[in-house]
């Protein structure tokens, strides 16, 4: 089926919603429609990229998962940082080199990265695929970057033919 109810925009586009739900901190009627409408509007060609195969369902359960994961454990630990009167942040900028294979899923990267508190993407070259991250912890910068190739990784296998680079 292609089109408007394709499985995999319908899928795509029920993300971007969740997404868009998320940065604005609630589920309403007015951030669901509008979450919508922006995703319809971002899987209709703004944003879109050739597609090849289905979905793979495993690999995105892990990939949603993770990101769940991540979202807790950070939420978690810049807590503690806040209520701790110790400040032992480390702020840093990490550059994240996407190679040209993982490339074409770098929206939800970038959407899984920021949604997470203590890093952000604050920069993304199309020409070479870097994404500049923002991290509370600098000190966590080698996990952190292994972390996003990780995240890469399963958006290549769970949405493959994402685009290539893009």
């Amino acid at each position: 089926m292609t089109g408007l109810f394709a499985p995999r925009r319908l899928a795509v586009m029920v993300g971007l919603m969740l997404a868009w739900c998320a940065l604005w901190g609630n589920v309403s009627v007015a951030n669901v429609v509008s979450g919508l409408v922006v995703s319809g509007v971002a899987t209709n060609g703004f944003f879109s990229t050739p597609h090849q195969g289905p979905i793979r369902v495993g690999a995105a359960l892990k990939l949603f998962g993770l990101i769940a994961w991540d979202l807790i454990t950070s939420t978690v630990n810049v807590a503690r940082e806040i209520l701790t009167p110790t400040d032992y942040t480390e702020e840093s900028l990490v550059p994240v080199e996407l190679p040209p294979e993982l490339r074409g899923h770098v929206l939800l990267l970038v959407v899984a990265v920021t949604l997470t508190p203590g890093t952000a993407v604050i920069d993304v070259d199309d020409e070479t695929g870097e994404l500049m991250l923002h991290l509370l912890h600098g000190d966590r910068a080698d996990e952190t970057v292994e972390h996003v190739h990780e995240l890469a990784r399963l958006a290549a296998e769970a949405f493959p033919g994402g685009g290539g680079a893009s």
